[in-house]
């Protein structure tokens, strides 16, 4: 009875914060409606669900690999859907997500920075493959943003015998570098304004506080390396267009 009163109050204390998160976007005019709690509570109930699948993934190490792929799918997927507005942008961001992620998991186990066990493999594989997920989002709106700004660039470009790839590309470049500043801030400012939830949870997890400095760090550098790489294959992928983005 004590588990399900400390779950209820937990609930209901959650449900307080995602309350006054509704009620201050709604008195500021920015108008999320009832979103924060609906993706609240789908990540309650994702979670949950997650949590209980961990436990038998962790149990049984040969199903890591099914569940790596189960979350690179579903990111890839939730970015396929961010950038419906795109030529090709539902391809373009499977492919970054895939790309970004698969590479920056590949060298960090490679060079043995983190060591190859089931929980380290969930663990980094899903800070890495959420952070492509965002990165694909981010490059391929700032991609279609700057591509409407500098419309009349990319039709002089065009109309001067460019391949479209070469009309797009500075359009490209500025996309993946707005997508890649605020992550590069976080990383600059790391230990002074923020202690990432890598670090903390390795703290916690009994880490000695080295320790945990050089997971994160680890995280970071592969965080880095999977942006832009996915970025790079978004923008190169969609500034292949034929078409003028107006």
């Amino acid at each position: 009875m004590d588990v399900w009163l400390h779950y209820a109050r937990f609930a209901a204390e959650l449900a307080v914060i995602s309350g006054l998160t509704i009620l201050v976007a709604w008195r500021a005019g920015v108008g999320l409606g009832w979103f924060p709690l609906w993706a609240l509570v789908r990540a309650v109930v994702q979670l949950s669900v997650i949590a209980l699948l961990l436990r038998g993934i962790l149990a049984v190490p040969a199903t890591v690999a099914a569940f790596v792929v189960l979350m690179a799918s579903t990111a890839s997927w939730t970015a396929a859907h961010r950038l419906e507005g795109l030529w090709h942008g539902r391809r373009a961001a499977v492919a970054g997500v895939l790309a970004g992620a698969s590479t920056s998991l590949v060298v960090i186990f490679a060079l043995g920075l983190v060591e190859l066990r089931v929980r380290y493999v969930v663990a980094v594989g899903g800070i890495i493959i959420g952070n492509a997920m965002s990165a694909s989002t981010l490059s391929g709106r700032n991609f279609l943003r700057s591509a409407r700004a500098r419309a009349p660039e990319v039709e002089a470009w065009l109309s001067l015998g460019a391949t479209p790839s070469r009309a797009n590309e500075a359009v490209g470049q500025e996309a993946v570098k707005e997508s890649m500043l605020p992550g590069l801030d976080q990383t600059k400012s790391t230990g002074l304004v923020t202690l990432p939830g890598a670090f903390v949870g390795a703290l916690f997890g009994g880490a000695s506080p080295a320790q945990a400095a050089q997971f994160q760090l680890v995280v970071l550098a592969g965080i880095s390396l999977a942006m832009l790489i996915t970025g790079v294959t978004v923008t190169r992928l969609v500034g292949r267009t034929p078409y003028v983005v107006g």
